[in-house]
């Protein structure tokens, strides 16, 4: 699976920036620690000062009115507890960063003289394997109606607008492989016609986009909608494995964001 080393850098990330945090936390905090006692209903609180031989401490209640310290040595017990395991999985993270990458045991087969390859079974497909088996599935797409203005990609595969050729082509061109229109089931409502249909090199599942390009008739929304219920109930969510762009009469195709969403989610 493809994608693990992108997530262990952002854990990574977010860990030093606790770091950070709780170190600046830590730099001026008062001695001490604190413990909690109850009497009579009563909440008390008591200051616990090491003596600096470690031979034992002082014990001191804090008055009621000395709250913002029961608040700085509680902030300090929780910050300390927060550091040590943050440093803990930073030194692990970084170890494991540094040694692992995503396409390790795929690079050993391919490693292979191609001649020793022919004789190895791999332990799993590689992913140029996984891909060409996905592309040679058949599958018979919608038709198109007769007269039905005829628009072609670079690809040379026709479609059905100038929205979909302006898709097909940024997939073109970032060499990233896709179905037009491979018929998909959605249990409970029957068989949908996704616009593009790619293999996910990060998860191995199949992504799903949908164009929706007349947002501004009241009828397709409401199917429209209707439609990204069905995917969802047949978990396939929108933001893992389901993209949808839009437009109306009024609002154009963005093309900005559906490269944000090519490199998001198909790169």
């Amino acid at each position: 699976m493809y994608g693990l080393k992108g997530l262990l850098l952002e854990e990574e990330k977010r860990l030093k920036r606790i770091k950070t945090i709780v170190d600046e936390r830590l730099t001026d905090v008062p001695q001490g620690t604190l413990r909690i006692t109850t009497s009579n209903n009563k909440v008390q609180y008591v200051r616990c000062v090491e003596n600096s031989d470690k031979s034992g401490g002082k014990l001191r209640y804090i008055r009621k009115d000395d709250l913002p310290m029961v608040r700085q040595l509680a902030q300090k017990n929780y910050d300390q507890k927060v550091k040590k395991i943050v440093d803990k999985r930073c030194g692990q993270f970084d170890r494991l960063i540094k040694e692992y990458e995503d396409d390790e045991i795929e690079e050993i087969y391919l490693g292979l003289h191609q001649i020793r390859r022919g004789l190895v079974n791999p332990v799993e497909e590689t992913w140029e394997q996984r891909l060409a088996l996905w592309k040679a599935t058949p599958y018979n797409g919608k038709e198109f109606k007769e007269g039905q203005v005829e628009i072609y990609t670079k690809k040379g595969e026709r479609v059905r607008s100038k929205s979909e050729k302006i898709l097909a082509d940024m997939f073109y061109d970032y060499g990233i492989e896709y179905k037009y229109e491979c018929p998909l089931h959605l249990k409970g409502y029957g068989i949908v016609y996704p616009d593009f249909t790619f293999l996910s090199k990060k998860t191995y599942e199949e992504i799903y986009w949908e164009h929706d390009g007349r947002m501004g008739d009241p009828e397709y929304v409401e199917k429209a909608i209707r439609k990204i219920d069905q995917y969802i109930k047949n978990n396939i969510i929108p933001g893992r494995r389901l993209i949808v762009t839009y437009e109306s009469s009024s609002y154009a195709l963005n093309t900005s964001v559906a490269e944000q969403y090519i490199r998001e989610y198909l790169l």
